[in-house]
Protein backbone atom coordinates (compact mmCIF):
# COMPACT_ATOMS: atom_id res chain seq x y z
CA UNK A 1 0.00 0.00 0.00
CA UNK A 2 2.86 2.33 1.30
CA UNK A 3 4.54 1.74 -2.51
CA UNK A 4 1.31 2.62 -4.29
CA UNK A 5 1.14 6.11 -2.27
CA UNK A 6 4.63 6.41 -3.07
CA UNK A 7 4.38 6.48 -7.24
CA UNK A 8 5.00 9.56 -8.32
CA UNK A 9 2.00 11.61 -10.53
CA UNK A 10 2.79 14.60 -12.70
CA UNK A 11 5.94 15.23 -10.33
CA UNK A 12 4.19 14.68 -7.20
CA UNK A 13 3.25 11.29 -5.37
CA UNK A 14 -0.27 10.07 -4.95
CA UNK A 15 0.10 10.52 -1.02
CA UNK A 16 0.00 14.30 -1.93
CA UNK A 17 -2.13 14.15 -4.29
CA UNK A 18 -4.23 12.35 -1.89
CA UNK A 19 -3.48 15.38 1.18
CA UNK A 20 -4.46 17.82 -0.97
CA UNK A 21 -7.47 16.34 -1.85
CA UNK A 22 -8.50 16.08 1.63
CA UNK A 23 -7.55 19.78 1.99
CA UNK A 24 -9.70 20.79 -0.70
CA UNK A 25 -12.87 18.77 0.69
CA UNK A 26 -11.50 19.85 4.02
CA UNK A 27 -11.94 23.55 3.52
CA UNK A 28 -15.25 22.69 1.65
CA UNK A 29 -16.79 21.25 4.39
CA UNK A 30 -15.36 23.99 6.70
CA UNK A 31 -16.96 26.38 4.57
CA UNK A 32 -20.43 24.50 4.94
CA UNK A 33 -19.89 24.59 8.76
CA UNK A 34 -19.19 28.29 8.55
CA UNK A 35 -22.50 28.61 6.68
CA UNK A 36 -24.81 26.51 8.86
CA UNK A 37 -23.46 28.54 12.18
CA UNK A 38 -23.98 32.06 10.07
CA UNK A 39 -27.61 31.27 9.09
CA UNK A 40 -28.22 29.30 12.59
CA UNK A 41 -26.02 30.65 15.29
CA UNK A 42 -25.40 34.08 14.59
CA UNK A 43 -28.52 35.25 12.67
CA UNK A 44 -30.52 34.09 16.16
CA UNK A 45 -27.88 36.67 18.13
CA UNK A 46 -28.36 39.21 15.86
CA UNK A 47 -32.00 39.13 15.84
CA UNK A 48 -31.70 39.94 19.61
CA UNK A 49 -30.39 43.54 19.18
CA UNK A 50 -31.74 46.45 18.82
CA UNK A 51 -30.04 47.73 15.38
CA UNK A 52 -30.24 45.99 11.63
CA UNK A 53 -26.77 46.49 10.89
CA UNK A 54 -25.45 43.56 12.60
CA UNK A 55 -28.16 42.13 10.73
CA UNK A 56 -27.50 43.10 6.95
CA UNK A 57 -23.68 42.27 7.70
CA UNK A 58 -24.40 38.46 8.76
CA UNK A 59 -26.60 38.32 5.74
CA UNK A 60 -24.51 39.69 3.31
CA UNK A 61 -21.40 37.62 4.23
CA UNK A 62 -22.97 34.08 5.08
CA UNK A 63 -22.43 33.39 1.38
CA UNK A 64 -19.13 34.95 0.67
CA UNK A 65 -17.39 33.72 3.49
CA UNK A 66 -17.86 29.89 2.55
CA UNK A 67 -16.16 30.91 -1.18
CA UNK A 68 -13.31 32.81 0.50
CA UNK A 69 -13.03 30.06 2.78
CA UNK A 70 -12.97 26.74 -0.34
CA UNK A 71 -10.67 29.49 -2.41
CA UNK A 72 -8.25 29.36 0.75
CA UNK A 73 -8.36 25.59 1.16
CA UNK A 74 -7.45 25.50 -2.47
CA UNK A 75 -4.75 27.59 -2.34
CA UNK A 76 -3.29 25.62 0.51
CA UNK A 77 -3.51 22.44 -1.09
CA UNK A 78 -1.97 23.76 -4.49
CA UNK A 79 0.78 25.19 -2.27
CA UNK A 80 1.65 21.83 -0.59
CA UNK A 81 2.26 20.21 -4.17
CA UNK A 82 5.32 20.75 -6.08
CA UNK A 83 4.82 21.73 -9.79
CA UNK A 84 7.02 23.71 -12.41
CA UNK A 85 7.66 27.48 -11.51
CA UNK A 86 5.27 28.48 -14.53
CA UNK A 87 2.69 26.97 -13.65
CA UNK A 88 3.17 27.51 -9.70
CA UNK A 89 2.83 31.36 -11.33
CA UNK A 90 -0.08 31.01 -12.62
CA UNK A 91 -1.53 28.97 -10.09
CA UNK A 92 -0.62 32.37 -7.40
CA UNK A 93 -1.72 34.68 -10.05
CA UNK A 94 -5.59 32.60 -10.31
CA UNK A 95 -5.51 32.88 -6.53
CA UNK A 96 -5.15 36.10 -6.11
CA UNK A 97 -7.68 37.15 -8.59
CA UNK A 98 -10.82 34.82 -7.10
CA UNK A 99 -9.72 36.77 -3.75
CA UNK A 100 -9.91 40.02 -5.43
CA UNK A 101 -13.40 38.74 -6.65
CA UNK A 102 -14.72 37.16 -3.78
CA UNK A 103 -14.03 40.83 -2.06
CA UNK A 104 -15.81 42.65 -4.48
CA UNK A 105 -19.00 40.49 -4.55
CA UNK A 106 -18.87 40.91 -0.38
CA UNK A 107 -18.46 45.20 -0.96
CA UNK A 108 -21.31 45.16 -3.96
CA UNK A 109 -23.85 42.80 -1.79
CA UNK A 110 -23.04 44.93 1.40
CA UNK A 111 -23.56 48.13 -0.11
CA UNK A 112 -26.66 47.12 -1.63
CA UNK A 113 -28.02 45.61 1.59
CA UNK A 114 -27.22 48.87 2.89
CA UNK A 115 -28.96 50.89 0.25
CA UNK A 116 -31.73 48.86 0.38
CA UNK A 117 -32.07 49.25 4.43
CA UNK A 118 -31.56 52.34 5.03
CA UNK A 119 -31.54 54.39 1.79
CA UNK A 120 -34.97 53.26 -0.33
CA UNK A 121 -37.34 53.56 3.06
CA UNK A 122 -35.74 57.38 3.40
CA UNK A 123 -36.98 57.72 -0.40
CA UNK A 124 -40.40 56.05 0.26
CA UNK A 125 -41.55 58.73 2.85
CA UNK A 126 -40.32 61.59 0.82
CA UNK A 127 -42.44 63.50 -1.03
CA UNK A 128 -40.98 63.80 -4.04
CA UNK A 129 -41.27 60.51 -6.77
CA UNK A 130 -38.35 61.76 -8.49
CA UNK A 131 -36.12 60.12 -6.05
CA UNK A 132 -37.99 56.65 -5.74
CA UNK A 133 -37.08 56.63 -10.04
CA UNK A 134 -33.54 57.37 -9.33
CA UNK A 135 -32.40 55.72 -6.36
CA UNK A 136 -32.47 52.27 -8.65
CA UNK A 137 -30.50 53.60 -11.15
CA UNK A 138 -27.89 55.00 -8.29
CA UNK A 139 -28.00 51.62 -6.91
CA UNK A 140 -27.03 49.91 -10.07
CA UNK A 141 -24.44 52.63 -11.05
CA UNK A 142 -22.52 52.05 -8.16
CA UNK A 143 -23.14 48.22 -8.05
CA UNK A 144 -20.81 48.43 -11.64
CA UNK A 145 -18.51 50.85 -10.28
CA UNK A 146 -17.85 48.90 -7.62
CA UNK A 147 -17.46 45.52 -10.49
CA UNK A 148 -15.19 47.46 -12.70
CA UNK A 149 -12.81 48.32 -9.97
CA UNK A 150 -12.99 44.60 -9.09
CA UNK A 151 -12.13 43.14 -12.22
CA UNK A 152 -9.31 45.81 -12.20
CA UNK A 153 -7.65 44.85 -9.46
CA UNK A 154 -8.29 41.06 -10.47
CA UNK A 155 -6.61 41.55 -13.74
CA UNK A 156 -3.68 43.05 -12.24
CA UNK A 157 -2.97 40.44 -9.75
CA UNK A 158 -3.65 38.07 -12.30
CA UNK A 159 -0.50 39.29 -14.19
CA UNK A 160 -1.59 41.45 -16.90
CA UNK A 161 -1.02 44.50 -17.80
CA UNK A 162 -4.01 46.71 -16.88
CA UNK A 163 -2.10 50.17 -17.59
CA UNK A 164 -1.67 48.98 -21.68
CA UNK A 165 -5.09 47.09 -21.23
CA UNK A 166 -6.62 50.56 -20.03
CA UNK A 167 -4.59 52.31 -22.41
CA UNK A 168 -5.96 50.47 -25.93
CA UNK A 169 -9.75 50.30 -24.51
CA UNK A 170 -9.29 54.37 -24.37
CA UNK A 171 -9.44 55.16 -27.74
CA UNK A 172 -11.91 52.58 -28.54
CA UNK A 173 -13.69 54.28 -25.49
CA UNK A 174 -13.09 57.50 -26.87
CA UNK A 175 -15.01 57.13 -30.01
CA UNK A 176 -17.68 55.65 -27.94
CA UNK A 177 -17.96 58.91 -25.62
CA UNK A 178 -18.20 61.31 -28.88
CA UNK A 179 -21.13 59.12 -30.41
CA UNK A 180 -22.80 58.73 -26.75
CA UNK A 181 -22.24 62.12 -25.66
CA UNK A 182 -26.09 63.20 -26.35
CA UNK A 183 -26.47 60.39 -24.03
CA UNK A 184 -24.21 60.87 -20.98
CA UNK A 185 -25.92 64.76 -21.49
CA UNK A 186 -29.56 63.30 -20.57
CA UNK A 187 -28.01 61.15 -17.45
CA UNK A 188 -26.57 64.00 -15.96
CA UNK A 189 -29.34 66.17 -16.76
CA UNK A 190 -31.50 63.53 -15.02
CA UNK A 191 -29.25 64.00 -11.88
CA UNK A 192 -29.29 67.67 -12.25
CA UNK A 193 -33.34 67.29 -11.89
CA UNK A 194 -32.42 64.73 -8.71
CA UNK A 195 -30.59 67.27 -7.38
CA UNK A 196 -31.63 70.58 -7.77
CA UNK A 197 -35.61 69.26 -7.66
CA UNK A 198 -36.78 72.24 -10.20
CA UNK A 199 -40.18 70.62 -10.53
CA UNK A 200 -41.86 67.02 -9.13
CA UNK A 201 -44.03 64.49 -10.86
CA UNK A 202 -47.61 66.05 -11.27
CA UNK A 203 -46.33 69.37 -11.35
CA UNK A 204 -47.11 72.24 -13.93
CA UNK A 205 -44.18 73.71 -15.99
CA UNK A 206 -43.29 75.44 -18.94
CA UNK A 207 -39.78 74.59 -20.78
CA UNK A 208 -39.40 75.42 -24.25
CA UNK A 209 -42.77 76.56 -25.66
CA UNK A 210 -44.12 73.48 -23.87
CA UNK A 211 -46.86 73.60 -21.14
CA UNK A 212 -47.83 70.62 -19.31
CA UNK A 213 -47.86 68.29 -16.31
CA UNK A 214 -44.96 66.08 -15.51
CA UNK A 215 -45.71 62.47 -15.88
CA UNK A 216 -43.14 60.63 -15.59
CA UNK A 217 -38.98 61.02 -14.87
CA UNK A 218 -36.39 59.14 -16.31
CA UNK A 219 -33.26 58.83 -16.58
CA UNK A 220 -32.78 60.11 -20.20
CA UNK A 221 -35.89 61.89 -20.90
CA UNK A 222 -38.86 63.56 -18.81
CA UNK A 223 -42.13 63.17 -20.06
CA UNK A 224 -45.43 65.77 -20.28
CA UNK A 225 -49.18 65.60 -20.49
CA UNK A 226 -50.01 69.32 -22.18
CA UNK A 227 -53.08 71.31 -21.73
CA UNK A 228 -54.04 69.51 -25.02
CA UNK A 229 -53.66 66.15 -23.64
CA UNK A 230 -50.75 65.14 -26.07
CA UNK A 231 -47.78 63.41 -24.86
CA UNK A 232 -44.60 64.72 -24.78
CA UNK A 233 -41.33 63.76 -24.43
CA UNK A 234 -38.34 65.83 -23.95
CA UNK A 235 -34.65 65.05 -23.46
CA UNK A 236 -33.01 65.65 -19.29
CA UNK A 237 -29.88 67.83 -21.20
CA UNK A 238 -32.76 70.54 -22.05
CA UNK A 239 -33.30 71.07 -18.49
CA UNK A 240 -29.75 72.45 -18.27
CA UNK A 241 -29.65 74.72 -20.78
CA UNK A 242 -33.41 76.17 -21.03
CA UNK A 243 -35.44 78.17 -18.58
CA UNK A 244 -37.75 76.19 -16.60
CA UNK A 245 -41.28 77.86 -15.33
CA UNK A 246 -42.70 76.03 -12.53
CA UNK A 247 -46.36 76.59 -12.46
CA UNK A 248 -47.56 74.73 -9.92
CA UNK A 249 -45.21 76.29 -7.32
CA UNK A 250 -46.84 80.08 -7.73
CA UNK A 251 -47.95 81.46 -5.06
CA UNK A 252 -50.74 83.49 -6.85
CA UNK A 253 -52.58 83.78 -10.36
CA UNK A 254 -51.96 87.14 -11.73
CA UNK A 255 -54.84 87.77 -13.74
CA UNK A 256 -54.55 91.65 -16.11
CA UNK A 257 -57.92 93.17 -17.57
CA UNK A 258 -57.11 95.71 -20.11
CA UNK A 259 -60.86 96.98 -20.36
CA UNK A 260 -61.63 99.75 -23.04
CA UNK A 261 -64.67 102.19 -22.75
CA UNK A 262 -66.13 104.26 -25.02
CA UNK A 263 -64.83 107.71 -25.71
CA UNK A 264 -68.32 109.19 -24.36
CA UNK A 265 -67.42 108.18 -21.31
CA UNK A 266 -67.01 110.99 -18.15
CA UNK A 267 -64.37 111.32 -15.94
CA UNK A 268 -67.12 110.77 -13.26
CA UNK A 269 -68.42 107.61 -14.88
CA UNK A 270 -64.78 106.38 -15.52
CA UNK A 271 -64.13 106.68 -11.41
CA UNK A 272 -67.42 104.53 -10.93
CA UNK A 273 -65.88 101.90 -13.39
CA UNK A 274 -62.57 101.57 -11.24
CA UNK A 275 -64.56 101.68 -7.92
CA UNK A 276 -66.86 98.98 -8.79
CA UNK A 277 -63.79 96.99 -10.45
CA UNK A 278 -61.98 97.37 -6.05
CA UNK A 279 -65.43 96.30 -5.32
CA UNK A 280 -65.93 92.85 -6.81
CA UNK A 281 -62.40 92.66 -6.14
CA UNK A 282 -63.12 93.24 -2.29
CA UNK A 283 -66.53 90.92 -2.39
CA UNK A 284 -64.87 87.52 -3.93
CA UNK A 285 -63.38 85.34 -1.54
CA UNK A 286 -60.65 83.60 -4.10
CA UNK A 287 -59.13 86.51 -4.78
CA UNK A 288 -56.12 88.53 -2.56
CA UNK A 289 -56.48 91.76 -1.21
CA UNK A 290 -53.33 93.43 -3.84
CA UNK A 291 -55.64 94.72 -6.46
CA UNK A 292 -54.32 97.28 -8.92
CA UNK A 293 -57.12 99.68 -10.69
CA UNK A 294 -56.12 102.33 -13.01
CA UNK A 295 -57.19 104.60 -15.81
CA UNK A 296 -53.73 104.20 -18.31
CA UNK A 297 -54.61 104.42 -21.43
CA UNK A 298 -55.89 106.51 -24.63
CA UNK A 299 -56.07 104.35 -26.91
CA UNK A 300 -57.36 104.19 -30.74
CA UNK A 301 -61.13 103.32 -30.32
CA UNK A 302 -61.40 103.08 -26.23
CA UNK A 303 -60.31 104.70 -22.80
CA UNK A 304 -58.26 102.19 -21.35
CA UNK A 305 -58.66 100.76 -17.74
CA UNK A 306 -56.56 98.49 -16.41
CA UNK A 307 -57.40 95.69 -13.67
CA UNK A 308 -54.72 93.61 -11.99
CA UNK A 309 -55.80 90.85 -9.43
CA UNK A 310 -54.37 87.80 -7.86
CA UNK A 311 -56.41 84.21 -7.37
CA UNK A 312 -55.34 82.85 -4.86
CA UNK A 313 -53.38 79.32 -4.39
CA UNK A 314 -55.24 76.28 -4.87
CA UNK A 315 -58.70 78.78 -6.09
CA UNK A 316 -60.02 77.10 -9.18
CA UNK A 317 -58.67 80.03 -11.65
CA UNK A 318 -61.22 79.35 -15.14
CA UNK A 319 -64.03 79.20 -12.50
CA UNK A 320 -62.82 82.45 -10.61
CA UNK A 321 -62.22 84.15 -13.48
CA UNK A 322 -65.94 83.70 -15.12
CA UNK A 323 -67.57 84.87 -12.01
CA UNK A 324 -65.03 88.07 -12.18
CA UNK A 325 -65.80 88.66 -15.59
CA UNK A 326 -69.57 88.44 -14.87
CA UNK A 327 -69.73 90.43 -12.28
CA UNK A 328 -67.84 92.96 -14.21
CA UNK A 329 -70.25 92.90 -17.27
CA UNK A 330 -73.24 92.97 -14.70
CA UNK A 331 -72.33 95.59 -12.62
CA UNK A 332 -71.36 97.91 -16.11
CA UNK A 333 -74.32 97.59 -17.44
CA UNK A 334 -76.33 97.94 -14.52
CA UNK A 335 -75.07 101.70 -14.15
CA UNK A 336 -74.62 102.33 -18.09
CA UNK A 337 -70.99 102.12 -18.61
CA UNK A 338 -70.74 101.09 -21.96
CA UNK A 339 -67.39 99.04 -23.33
CA UNK A 340 -65.87 100.66 -26.76
CA UNK A 341 -64.97 98.07 -29.75
CA UNK A 342 -63.21 99.09 -32.63
CA UNK A 343 -65.00 101.61 -34.85
CA UNK A 344 -64.30 104.53 -36.82
CA UNK A 345 -65.59 108.22 -36.99
CA UNK A 346 -64.84 109.97 -40.31
CA UNK A 347 -65.58 114.11 -40.33
CA UNK A 348 -66.00 115.86 -43.35
CA UNK A 349 -65.07 119.80 -44.01
CA UNK A 350 -68.05 121.38 -46.07
CA UNK A 351 -66.22 124.29 -48.09
CA UNK A 352 -68.06 126.80 -49.06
Amino acid sequence: MSEFFAKEFYGNTILSWTIALLIILGSILLGKILYWFFTKIMRRLTSKTKTRLDDIIVDMIEEPIVVVVTVFGFGYAINSLSFTPEIEQWLKHAFNAAITLTVTWLVARLLESLIEEYLVPLAEQSESDLDDQLLPIAKSGLRTIIWCIGIIVALNNAGFDVGALIAGLGIGGLALAMAAKDFVANIFGGFTIFSDKPFMINERIQINGFDGTVTEIGIRSTRLKTLAGREVSIPNSKFMESIVENISREPSRKITLNLGMTYDTTGPQLEQAMQLLKDIAAKHQSLEENVLVGFNNFGDFALGILFVYYIKKGEDILATQTEINLEILKQFNANGLEFAFPSQTIYQKQVD
